[in-house]
């Protein structure tokens, strides 16, 4: 099972768990106080979700780790390809 059908399972089946609970399919009388909690909460979930999504990469980005030794050696790559060319005939 890929990850995309196991996330679609997932929010299949909080979303029917949802329906059938504030659709009162399931013949549970909620308090008031609990159904003014339910009907918003798929909403109260998607932004919770984002501000998670969010966090993940404020964070990723913040301890991200430079590759000095890469960024050299990517450099003399550079200047050597350039004098390769330039011995070629190529003018920059």
């Amino acid at each position: 099972m890929t990850k995309l059908t196991q996330w679609l399972w997932g929010l299949a089946l909080l979303g029917s768990a949802w329906a059938a609970l504030t659709m009162g399919a399931l013949g549970l009388e909620l308090p008031f106080s609990c159904r003014e909690v339910l009907w918003p909460l798929p909403a109260y979930l998607l932004v919770s979700a984002g501000c998670y999504a969010l966090g993940t990469v404020g964070y990723r980005v913040a301890t991200f780790h430079d590759c000095e030794d890469a960024a050299r050696e990517l450099q003399s790559q550079i200047v050597e390809a350039r004098a390769d060319l330039a011995r070629r005939g190529l003018r920059f």
